[in-house]
């Protein structure tokens, strides 16, 4: 069985996670600019098999696509391009970001630490795919 691999898609920066290879956990992988990221999952998908994607698609507090979601949904059409046959799942990622900042700080994470971006990019990705294991379990 191959991995899932979690996209927290942004502009400048993409934060990704991944399961491991029975599907049981999450973790953080990496953050990515977001101009190389197609370029990092061809290299990561040659090394490690992954059989599906999950996106974040960020929404409004009234389950409106965000400003960013076209970007989003043209980088999903993308992925399925470049990866034909293995599912692209969507998944709404409101809070994410709020999550991962209290995650951070339960956690014990030093300030310095939590105001790395990129860091809240990796948690985010996380809770994105940690919840999507819940969801299909």
């Amino acid at each position: 069985m191959g991995r899932v691999l979690a996209i927290d898609y942004g502009r400048k920066r993409t934060g990704l996670a991944v399961t491991d290879p029975l599907r049981i956990i999450a973790t953080a992988l990496d953050v990515v600019s977001t101009e190389t990221l197609l370029s990092f999952l061809k290299t990561y998908a040659q090394k490690e098999t992954v059989d599906e994607f999950v996106i974040g698609i960020p929404k409004t507090l009234k389950n409106e696509d965000s400003e960013i979601a076209p970007q989003v949904k043209k980088f999903v059409e993308i992925l399925k391009t470049h990866f034909p046959g293995k599912p692209v799942h969507e998944v709404d990622e409101r809070f994410t970001s709020r999550m991962a900042q209290r995650t951070m700080i339960d956690g014990g994470m030093k300030k310095k630490d939590r105001q790395v971006k990129g860091n809240v990019d990796k948690i985010s990705a996380t809770i994105i795919l940690q919840s999507f294991l819940e969801s299909i379990r």
